[in-house]
């Protein structure tokens, strides 16, 4: 890993980045929290550019480490001429969603977070569902292809976690879609803990989120390709019912989400 320097461009330490167990994003998030946590509501905290060069880290890194904070919500992605990295409000919501995140370090957290994403999959796709607009539409249609090409196993959560959350951000269900987004960083997370120690395809199934893995070990090439076209097939159906406005459809996706394929 590149040597990063210790002090940011506003002077500020970026403190133990290239320390610890966690993987090298989440080590980057919680650095970049603590800078964040001095700064006013939309003080800006840089670019992924300036980011990356600072301190040395792959893009992707730098990347997820951004996408973390945002789901934490102390920071906010400005797109366009005079965009970046902006220190967010914290209102009651994003405070909701930080304490869910907060207690990541306890166990059963990840079963906990699949519980909890389960029970509130149907709302949050039946919203989407009732107030699509064709730029959503074809949001969805996006990341559902960026889903099918995903290389190797984490690529694909990871894209499966996208796709969730920009459904998610078509529900006008504020606390819904905070608790929602939350429970996804959860999982985000841990595929990206999973990611770092060894290859996706050589985890035992225990090691996958329940609703994305298959019911037992899959040994072989065909059977885990046969598993993820499975997966990605229950995804699209989603879409398409959400494209449609199609609730009975809506319910039957999330109902087939739900159950892990044969």
């Amino acid at each position: 890993m590149a040597t990063m320097p210790h002090t940011s461009s506003t002077g500020q330490p970026l403190a133990g980045v290239g320390q610890g167990a966690r993987t090298r994003a989440e080590r980057l998030a919680a650095a970049l929290d603590e800078r964040i946590h001095g700064l006013a509501p939309g003080e800006p905290v840089g670019t992924l550019e300036s980011l990356r060069a600072e301190t040395g880290l792959a893009y992707a890194t730098v990347s997820e480490a951004v996408r973390l904070l945002r789901d934490r919500g102390v920071l906010e992605i400005r797109p366009g001429r005079g965009g970046g990295l902006f220190a967010a409000d914290r209102g009651p919501v994003v405070r909701l969603r930080h304490t869910l995140l907060s207690v990541a370090d306890e166990p059963g957290t990840v079963a906990d977070a699949i519980e909890l994403r389960e029970h509130l999959e149907e709302l949050i796709d039946l919203g989407a569902a009732r107030h699509r607009t064709g730029r959503d539409v074809a949001d969805l249609r996006r990341l559902l292809r960026e889903l099918r090409a995903a290389p190797g196993w984490d690529g694909f959560m990871r894209a499966n976690w996208a796709l969730h959350e920009r459904i998610a951000a078509i529900s006008p269900n504020a606390m819904a879609r905070a608790v929602y987004v939350g429970t996804l960083g959860h999982l985000g997370t841990a595929s990206a803990h999973l990611a770092d120690d060894r290859p996706a395809t050589d985890r035992p199934a225990t090691d996958r989120p329940a609703t994305d893995r298959p019911a037992t070990d899959r040994p072989g090439d065909d059977r885990r390709e046969a598993y993820r076209a499975a997966r990605y097939q229950v995804h699209a159906d989603l879409v398409e019912a959400i494209a449609d406005g199609d609730e009975a459809a809506v319910r039957a996706a999330v109902s087939a989400h739900r159950t892990p394929a044969p």
